[in-house]
């Protein structure tokens, strides 16, 4: 079996409250976090989870506030060789827009998402603003989605499972590497919601939910349950990945 490598590409950010990560907690304090294409090196196929923003804001005081460089999604992959075309297959986490919206760049890519989101961007809740269909009405016309409804292995030693703590059809992504199994998880959340400080320890709360949800006592569950299933951890918008060019 191939033991991987993680390399994180931010290709977006956002700027908002941090209540946004952490449910209940925080609420009132600025917080950027990034928004990333996951390039998952080794084996026989080019493999990226996510696709990130289309257009995303690339200034010095963004940078400031992730502690890494923000990279349009052709120059991400540059880095490492790479071009939209090269890409076989992505994993999707979930479809909010700042994950599928480079999607239509990868043509000879297969795209494996959980068919509950598929669902959910074609038929949106008023509150499901961050669905925009258009993003992947190309790669979904040319057929080259493949929806899922249970836990599924990719590819040798890559496996999707269905982790809905954010959204109906999140898909946590667990990958074999050299230090053991990482996970980039499927609900948007950054590394406190996975290990809270002392004092939400102290509330005898061994994860925070995110601040989106479908259900909020599921989300708690599903963390927790993600948490001990992994070696590695991988907040899908934790801004310290930003710096680093390899996992593990």
């Amino acid at each position: 079996m191939p033991k991987y490598k993680i390399h994180p590409i931010v290709v977006g950010t956002k700027l908002f409250d941090k209540g946004m990560m952490t449910y209940q907690f925080d609420y009132g304090k600025p917080y950027a976090i990034p928004i990333y294409a996951w390039y998952i090196e080794g084996g026989d196929k080019t493999i990226l989870v996510d696709t990130g923003e289309i257009h995303p804001i690339q200034s010095e005081d963004r940078e400031k506030r992730i502690g890494g460089k923000i990279y349009t999604f052709e120059d991400g992959l540059a880095k490492w060789g790479l071009k939209p075309e090269d890409i076989d297959i992505v994993i999707h986490t979930h479809l909010h827009r700042d994950h599928c919206e480079n999607d239509y760049k990868c043509v000879n890519a297969k795209f494996y998402v959980h068919e509950k989101e598929i669902n959910r961007i074609h038929n949106p809740h008023p509150l499901d603003y961050r669905y925009v269909e258009d993003f992947i009405l190309e790669v979904e016309e040319a057929g080259q989605i493949i929806t899922l409804n249970e836990d599924t292995e990719v590819v040798p030693g890559i496996k999707m499972v269905h982790t809905p703590a954010h959204t109906d059809g999140g898909m946590s992504v667990f990958i074999e590497t050299e230090k053991g199994t990482a996970v980039i998880t499927a609900f948007c959340v950054i590394m406190e919601n996975i290990f809270p400080p002392k004092e939400i320890l102290a509330m005898d709360m061994e994860v925070i939910p995110p601040g989106t949800h479908v259900n909020t006592y599921e989300a708690y569950d599903t963390i927790k349950r993600v948490k001990e299933m992994a070696d590695i951890i991988i907040p899908v918008h934790e801004p310290q990945f930003a710096s680093v060019d390899t996992i593990p």
